[in-house]
């Protein structure tokens, strides 16, 4: 093929749209590329007009970076051009408002019980933040401990937040490393239990929760507004969670590298992700050390891997096959999207639009 018919970058058809529910969530270990995936899939579903935000759980906030511009915690429209927009949350930030989005005192005593601040457990130093002398919630406290996640509780609260915004009809999702959004996918099940219990306990003891001031500071406890809250916050939540498990609205997309390690650590999280009922139709293959002009099938004046002149290359690319064919052993039944390790750091986009043809 002559030079005339290979295409530039900045020639490649960037995909238009994207054949997805309304939320995709990508996922895996980190440092697998989920962020690259995440910008690369939003901005092609922005360019059809498709009000999209993109948003990243994770802490490292390399979103920004990898767009080229500043992204606040709050969703913000980031192009002119096109509906793209972007949020970075700090669940630092997020976990100061209460668990799951309700103020402090929004449960009057029982917001102690769920880890929130409050009567009970002050300000930023109870069980969402720091020690507590709480007896309700804190270590010693009858639900046995801090509430779990309180990050992911943050993270949780927001993505409630986006499910009920008309603004967006698609949220692409990069999430936490594997572990964090394992805890994250978890909380509803145990909010839920939470709540139970809470209402459990109201249940038996409405008799002596009047006489139970003195353990909250002294202030009047609004139990029955704590219980209306508890019974909404109870509703959200198993709202949220049939939406993640709804196949026709959220896809849940693995990201890895081609290593041994990398695959093991995938077919776990699909493992753990079936039992949650989360629907996984894409295995995402990043940084194979292939032409990227193989991987898209024509030619691009993209620089890649020489393979027949370098014995590294060589020696990598056969490591990276077995593990590619292992994966595709693994995962089948699901889609193997390959994306090439590129000479260059993958931000702005130019590159961007590659890895989305990739994905496409």
């Amino acid at each position: 093929m002559s030079n005339l018919d290979v295409e530039t970058v900045d020639e490649i058809d960037a995909p238009t749209g994207v054949d997805a529910p309304e939320y995709v969530l990508y996922g895996g270990k980190g440092g697998v590329g989920k962020t690259t995936c995440a910008a690369a899939t939003a901005l092609a579903s922005a360019r059809d007009d498709t009000a999209t935000l993109v948003v990243s759980t994770d802490p490292a906030h390399s979103l920004s970076d990898t767009l080229e511009t500043d992204i606040p915690a709050e969703p913000t429209r980031i192009r002119e051009d096109i509906p793209l927009y972007a949020a970075e949350i700090d669940p630092e930030a997020a976990m100061g408002e209460g668990p799951l989005g309700m103020e402090d005192n929004a449960l009057g005593g029982l917001g102690g019980m769920l880890g929130g601040g409050g009567p009970m457990g002050g300000d930023a130093s109870g069980p969402m933040g720091g020690e507590s002398d709480n007896p309700i919630g804190g270590e010693d406290g009858l639900l046995g401990g801090s509430m779990p996640g309180a990050d992911e509780a943050a993270a949780m609260r927001l993505l409630l937040d986006y499910t009920d915004d008309d603004r967006f009809d698609r949220v692409v999702i990069d999430t936490a490393p594997t572990g964090h959004t394992l805890r994250l996918l978890e909380l509803p099940e145990t909010m839920d239990s939470m709540v139970g219990t809470i209402l459990k306990l109201r249940e038996r003891f409405s008799g002596m929760m009047d006489s139970m001031k003195g353990m909250f500071g002294g202030d009047d406890v609004d139990t029955e507004s704590g219980i209306q809250d508890l019974e909404e916050l109870s509703e959200r939540i198993e709202r949220l969670r049939a939406i993640l498990r709804d196949p026709t609205r959220t896809d849940f997309r693995i990201v890895m590298v081609p290593e041994t390690l990398s695959v093991m650590e995938s077919e776990r999280l699909l493992a753990q992700l079936t039992d949650f009922e989360i629907p996984v139709s894409t295995i995402v293959v990043n940084r194979v050390m292939q032409e990227p002009s193989e991987v898209l099938g024509r030619e691009v004046d993209i620089p890649g891997p020489n393979v027949d002149h370098c014995e590294f290359c060589a020696r990598r690319w056969e490591v990276q096959q077995d593990a590619i064919a292992a994966a595709q052993d693994l995962f089948r039944g699901h889609e193997v999207k390959r994306v090439p390790l590129f000479a260059d750091e993958v931000h702005g986009e130019r590159l961007l639009s590659v890895v989305a043809a990739c994905l496409d």
